[in-house]
């Protein structure tokens, strides 16, 4: 377990991510993460990947689409 500590940056509000997290993620300075929250309550810091941000857009868009039937199918 890593602790992070808030800190503020400019008018905002970030977290520094010490080398060995860096190391880790395989990030380095100017790269894009994503924050997702998991299912148990908690967050999930990993890298950005366009690939997956594009299956996301479609599944999405099926859920919207198919809306209904999925409401139906989950009853």
């Amino acid at each position: 377990m890593i602790e992070l500590k808030v800190v503020r940056v400019g008018n905002s509000l970030g977290v520094r991510l010490p080398r060995e997290a860096l190391n880790r993620l395989h990030l380095e300075d100017g790269d894009r993460v994503i924050l997702t929250e998991s299912p148990e309550g908690g967050y999930r810091l990993t890298p950005y990947d366009p690939e997956f941000e594009c299956q996301m857009k479609v599944a999405e868009e099926g859920m919207r689409r198919y809306r209904n039937t999925l409401k139906v199918l989950s009853e």
